[in-house]
């Protein structure tokens, strides 16, 4: 091999351990890719919407690191989540599983659902009827789910569906979140197993707060999943064009 060659080869190995690095830091310190999997977040988040978390809004835990090592404890430039936001976290009873909900209560309230309707320390929280969010299924056929628009004491104000006005989860006791905790609900509120849900019933319950791994901040990608990875022709199609690089309210 000539000594061109060898140096051309080097210089290749070394663009792209020095790409693997970069790419490596953006994740664990300022932006990592999610996907959504699941819909306890609908409206705002769907299945199949890909979108970036802001590692740096709320500090730095094991969590952030390439596989969760365990170099440190707590966090590092920690910051308390504000009511509203939508975060990813690592779920509390399993530390290999990412979840996302919107965070409804801060360490220290009261937190209780009476008839579908939240409650953050005994104040109800204002909701009004808007026009039903429209679903349609697999086989075409359109379902009219009821829709709310809910805002937080704080300013923050998202949609919230209640697909089931009898749900188990529209009645629950008062959760007083404890300190350095978190408690997260899913905008899908009779389809998502959350904060209200305990660890004991394979739920979430309260989150610490060293399992918060970021915020949720703009969607980069949608699918609505109807076209396959073989059938390439009809990849444009799939594709939710509204709802790339909007940003997660």
């Amino acid at each position: 091999m000539s000594k061109k060659r060898r140096s051309g080869i080097w210089e290749t190995i070394k663009t792209i351990a020095y790409a693997v690095l970069v790419a490596l830091f953006v994740r664990t310190f300022a932006y990592e890719p999610f996907n959504i999997p699941s819909g306890s977040m609908i409206p705002t988040l769907l299945e199949g919407d890909y979108l970036f978390v802001s590692k740096f809004s709320y500090g730095y835990s094991r969590y952030s690191l390439p596989l969760s090592l365990k170099l440190f404890s707590g966090r590092i430039a920690g910051q308390v989540p504000k009511r509203g936001d939508v975060a990813v976290f690592r779920l509390p009873i399993d530390d290999d599983t990412d979840y996302i909900k919107r965070i409804v209560g801060l360490p220290g309230d009261r937190i209780q659902v009476k008839n579908g309707v939240l409650f953050i320390n005994d104040q109800k929280v204002k909701r009004y009827r808007v026009d039903d969010f429209v679903e349609i299924d697999f086989l075409g056929r359109e379902r009219r789910i009821p829709q709310y628009r809910e805002t937080l004491p704080n300013g923050p104000s998202y949609h919230v569906l209640d697909s089931n006005p009898n749900s188990t989860l529209d009645n629950t006791g008062v959760f007083t979140v404890p300190a350095s905790h978190f408690f997260a609900m899913g905008d899908n509120r009779d389809n998502s197993i959350d904060s209200r849900v305990p660890p004991e019933r394979r739920g979430v319950g309260f989150i610490p707060g060293v399992n918060l791994i970021g915020r949720a901040d703009v969607l980069f990608f949608s699918t609505d999943g109807s076209a396959p990875l073989w059938e390439v022709w009809n990849w444009f199609d799939s594709i939710r064009w509204k709802r790339i690089f909007q940003t997660v309210d």
